[in-house]
This record gives C-alpha cells, structure tokens and sequence, in this order.
C-alpha cells in the first residue's frame, strides 16, 4: 500500500518545538513541584496523565496526523476543566493553545487521515 506524505509546513513546525518546549517539558516541571503533591493524592496523576496525552497529541500533529489535532482539542478541555476547578488558569497558556488550535484547523485538511 503506497503512503503519502505531506511535508509539514515551516509555521506549524516552529509552533510545535516551541510547544514540546512550554506545554510539555515546563509542565514536567510543574509535575514534580511540591505544590502539585499537596492539592491531592490524585492530582499529580491526573497531571500526569494530561502532560503525557499533550506530548502524544503534538507528536500526532508532528507526523501530520489528524488524530493529533482532534486529541490536542480534547486535552485542551481537559486542560481547562482543571484550570477552572483547582482556580490556576493562565491567559498566556490559554492564548498558546487557542493559537495552535487554530494552527492546527488551517491545516487539518492536509493532515491524513490514517493512523
């Protein structure tokens, strides 16, 4: 079975380093703080969890595959679900994410399908 690929363009690939930058290794960071243990037992995990479905959501979008923009919209209202319930939102990172979001939409069409 023959495969197309699409080159990534220049835009979405200089978003999406500065992303594994700031929403995924910054968040690793927060992970581990000591803040983040006492707001729960739980939520370290669930942190956990969100960071690492981010990761796999932007290498998704790396590889040009729509199932990583659909997943990075999911864990984007995950994201905010949790901001809004333990009161730590971030415009900067709400402003972030909404412009990938878009990113990603202006280039869905070309993204593939397939896993």
């Amino acid at each position: 079975m023959a495969y197309i690929t699409v080159k990534r363009p220049v835009l979405l690939s200089i978003l999406l380093v500065k992303s594994y930058i700031f929403l995924v290794l910054f968040s690793m960071g927060m992970l581990l703080s000591p803040e983040t243990k006492r707001l729960g037992d739980f939520f370290p995990a669930l942190f956990g969890l969100l960071v690492a479905f981010r990761f796999i959501a932007l290498t998704g979008v790396w590889y040009m595959k729509r199932w990583g923009a659909e997943l990075f919209m999911i864990t984007f209202g995950a994201s905010m679900i949790k901001d809004i319930v333990f009161d730590s939102v971030s415009v900067l990172s709400v402003l972030w994410q909404v412009g990938l979001i878009v990113a990603f939409a202006v280039y869905y069409k070309r993204m593939d399908k397939n896993l």
